[in-house]
């Protein structure tokens, strides 16, 4: 048996063999590891965590389709949708899905912050809720919000929202999914990395406990089978022993911290939450291989994943075990395509140093000729905005995708290997190795 795991001589099934061989297999008794750190923590509560983001009046947006969400934390959930008519007047089409209600409008800060504690102290007393998030129960921390605009469905009851707060030590409290669970009434999950210092909202990677088997009399130690399959292996091992792992090329990735794995289902990182890590090549290979096209950056949140090779294609993809992988082309390279839209768009955006010197802060390219849209009949078509983005890990990689336009896309790439080359960029937004 493994050790530090409990197994009771009660605890068993038997299991036989196609050859009728029995053996008898002591299952684990299952136990959480975090358990002592989440008694002993004595760290500020969730709501606490997240007052910062409610202190801040800051908003996260979503946008879909035809529907752009807004959530301005501790405030207002909205959900709009622009159309310019002729003459350039914008109408807007707007539903709140709720705000935040206090006892008493005038009430003091002071007021509404005693409510908090008490929420979380309820909390701590009672089970901290989970929601399935792509396979995993995930911890979250609710926050409702009511009074929003009349439902005419529901005898104009006003629409109310659940805004669940979920850890993920990348993220930037983006919205990963809004989902009306009945009508008028709305679930909207928040990844942020300010809850991931309690202990009991952080992602767990469930444990795996070996199951210990015994051959029961009459049948030999290890199955005939098996013997036969680790024969085999090991001959298949053979001619490749002389190779030693450092000399093999790394394509190992970076993960979180133990503490902080990604949510994952079987071998597939479900939830990237658009970042993902990449490789540790050296800096000079990294970029190299990227301005090749032959390095590509993947990410993404929620169904659709994002595959971005400089100088070659956008791709946005899913996948997904009985159906493989669905792929839609965004858009593809064309040189002087880009160099065209070049003429008409900023392909580079300066930022002023205090110095009175600039440095380009973004360059954007154009990818034309996707796959054609049902919508508009049209090519799929994206510009791609690189941005440099300082990171503790000199390799993240931070992808998201908006719609402002059926079929015409933004995909923003964010990463401390673009601030490596932005300055090497061209009249036309072009990157080059540093010399």
């Amino acid at each position: 048996p493994t050790t530090g795991v409990l197994y009771k001589e009660d605890n068993y099934i038997i299991m036989t063999t196609v050859d009728k061989e029995k053996y008898k297999c002591l299952l684990p008794l299952i136990a959480s590891g975090n358990e002592e750190e989440e008694k002993d923590y004595k760290g500020p509560t969730p709501g606490e965590l997240l007052e910062p983001l409610f202190k801040q009046s800051s908003c996260s947006y979503r946008i879909e389709s035809y529907w752009t969400y807004e959530v301005c934390h501790g405030k207002h959930i909205r959900q709009y949708h622009e159309e310019k008519e002729t003459g350039q007047k914008i109408n807007i089409q707007e539903y709140y899905l709720g705000n935040m209600i206090m006892k008493n409008p005038l009430s003091e800060p002071e007021e509404s912050q005693e409510l908090s504690c008490g929420y979380d102290l309820l909390l701590s007393l009672t089970q901290i809720p989970t929601k399935n998030i792509e396979g995993q129960m995930t911890p979250y921390y609710p926050v409702e919000l009511g009074n929003g605009t009349p439902c005419s469905l529901r005898q104009n009851l006003p629409r109310s929202s659940t805004v669940m707060y979920i850890c993920h030590p990348e993220a930037k409290h983006e919205i990963l999914s809004v989902a009306e669970v009945t009508t008028c009434e709305y679930e909207v999950v928040i990844l942020t990395p300010l809850l991931c210092n309690h202990p009991k909202y952080r992602f767990r990677a469930s444990p795996v406990n070996d199951i210990f088997c015994q051959s029961l009399p009459g049948s030999p130690l290890k199955p005939h089978n098996l013997e036969q399959l680790e024969k085999q292996q090991e001959m298949l091992k053979m001619p490749f022993r002389r190779v030693k792992e450092e000399e093999m090329p790394s394509t190992k990735e970076e993960k979180f911290s133990s503490i902080h794995k990604p949510v994952a289902v079987g071998s597939h990182q479900l939830l990237t939450v658009g970042t993902t890590h990449i490789s540790k090549l050296t800096d000079e290979q990294l970029i190299k291989e990227f301005l090749s096209g032959s390095y590509c950056f993947h990410g993404g949140v929620g169904w659709w994943k994002y595959e971005f090779c400089y100088g070659k294609y956008v791709h946005q993809y899913h996948e997904d075990k009985e159906n493989g992988k669905t792929s839609v082309v965004v858009g593809t390279w064309s040189k002087e395509e880009h160099i065209e839209w070049s003429r008409k768009n900023a392909a580079r955006t300066f930022y002023l140093r205090e110095d009175g010197t600039q440095t380009v802060r973004m360059v954007s390219h154009f990818y034309g000729n996707g796959d054609v849209c049902d919508l508009t009949d049209k090519p799929r078509q994206v510009t791609v905005k690189l941005k440099c983005k300082e990171s503790d890990s000199p390799h993240a990689v931070t992808i998201y995708m908006l719609e402002p336009h059926s079929c015409q896309y933004i995909l923003g790439v964010e990463s401390p290997v673009i601030c490596k080359i932005l300055d090497t960029a061209d009249e036309y937004g072009l990157l080059s190795v540093p010399s």
